[in-house]
């Protein structure tokens, strides 16, 4: 599942800054909740990290490194925090690294899809 940012409208994961008194795949499971609206079983151990260039409110960009971690989704909200800001989307592997524009991310979620 992918989710449009808020800005550019670009098709990205769900995201955000880490959180003080969070592991890191707690903080993204939240992060998938407020962003896609969708809750599951977060694992603890990162697919891997991809980097890339923040834009700010006032148009600068803040080089930024995205630790990613796998959710199994076990249910899809119908109503969520940023549910007016975005839309979110099932893909399929090849067609989810298709549609976001970091490399490194597309290889993430190729590498992701051939996983046993």
């Amino acid at each position: 599942m992918l989710v449009t940012s808020r800005e550019t409208k670009r098709w990205v994961v769900p995201k955000g800054w880490p959180m003080e008194d969070h592991e890191p795949w707690d903080a993204a499971a939240r992060e998938a909740l407020e962003e896609a609206g969708v809750e599951g079983e977060v694992e603890a151990w990162p697919l891997g990290s991809y980097r890339y260039d923040k834009r700010l409110k006032r148009g600068n960009t803040r080089p930024c490194e995205v630790q990613l971690f796998a959710l199994r989704v076990e249910r899809e909200r119908k109503k969520w925090p940023e549910k007016s800001q975005r839309t979110r989307q099932w893909f399929s592997v090849e067609a989810a690294a298709d549609a976001v524009h970091e490399p490194d991310l597309a290889a993430l979620i190729r590498a992701f899809g051939a996983r046993d």
